[in-house]
């Protein structure tokens, strides 16, 4: 059994900021797993992806990851373009992957599922409700809440949303998607309305303002850590998120959590690509670049 299990799609990214463009392996997947790799944990990835980009798969495993790999028809592909302070991103879609689905998932065991979609499609409610028998599920919420139109991303409601909230103990999701998610202006209010559909801790970024967690009907307040250079926005979600998820399945509460998570991905906004870094670099931001 893992003590985390990521599920989602490796994809193949184009990066453009205002100073490069990179043509690189992303997805939650991607920057969730690179994130944990040199942390003590017993961690796993699933995912499916084509043939074509295999090579992202060996990378990862030639790293320490575990990868349980199903085969797709095309490897899902993003385009992120992001403004000149990296606090805003369009993104297009130029391709999709073949969803899960329960039974490949069936003989797989985990203390947490951590789930990324990327696209609404990518993990069916079923398969939710059949991890949530397991153990306790994760999920970063964006994908259902995206909608490709024209190869355009957009931001939609996610129709089947109560119904599978229910079977859902942590939801991550940035202050935008929490109020396209419930409905609900503000952050309290908005994570309250998750709460009553089942959540038990609902985690809200807010790049540079921090973030909020609300967990057991206690918010906490978690700090961001200043970044010595701002290189690179994509995957700093995902990586907190494996940050947070890291040391609550050690013991750790809410607020050593959070801020864990919070100073990882300051550290990965120093840099392209993902995360790189080992708890002893975590331990030395907390110590001393809180915002």
């Amino acid at each position: 059994m893992y003590d985390i299990c990521c599920i989602g799609h490796i994809t193949l990214d184009r990066v453009v900021t205002s100073t490069t463009e990179k043509h690189m392996a992303g997805g939650t997947s991607f920057y969730f797993s690179n994130a944990l790799r040199q942390m003590d944990v017993n961690y796993g990835l699933v995912t499916a992806i084509a043939e074509s980009e295999m090579s992202f798969v060996t990378e990862l495993r030639n790293n320490g990851t575990e990868v349980i790999v199903f085969p797709s028809v095309k490897t899902v592909y993003f385009e992120n373009i992001y403004s000149a302070k990296l606090d805003h991103r369009t993104q297009r879609v130029l391709q999709e992957s073949d969803p899960f689905t329960v039974e490949q998932l069936s003989d797989i065991d985990a203390e947490i599922f951590h789930l990324g979609p990327l696209l609404a499609n990518d993990i069916p409610v079923a398969l939710i409700r059949e991890l949530s028998k397991k153990s306790r599920v994760s999920l970063d919420v964006q994908g259902y809440l995206r909608e490709v139109s024209g190869q355009r991303v957009c931001a939609v409601d996610w129709f089947e949303k109560k119904e599978a909230l229910q079977y859902v103990h942590t939801v991550k999701a940035d202050e935008a998607e929490l109020e396209v998610l419930t409905g609900i202006k503000g952050i309290e209010a908005g994570a309250r309305e998750l709460a009553d559909w089942g959540v038990r801790e609902v985690v809200v970024t807010r790049a540079s303002l921090g973030s909020v967690i609300y967990a057991e009907g206690v918010f906490y307040d978690i700090p961001a850590y200043e970044p010595a250079v701002e290189t690179d926005a994509t995957g700093c979600g995902d990586t907190y998120m494996a940050g947070y998820l890291y040391r609550r399945v050690k013991g750790a509460g809410v607020q050593e959590a959070g801020e864990f998570g919070a100073a990882m991905a300051s550290l990965k906004i120093e840099s392209s690509g993902p995360f790189n870094g080992t708890k002893e670099d975590v331990k030395k931001k907390l110590a001393v670049n809180k915002i």
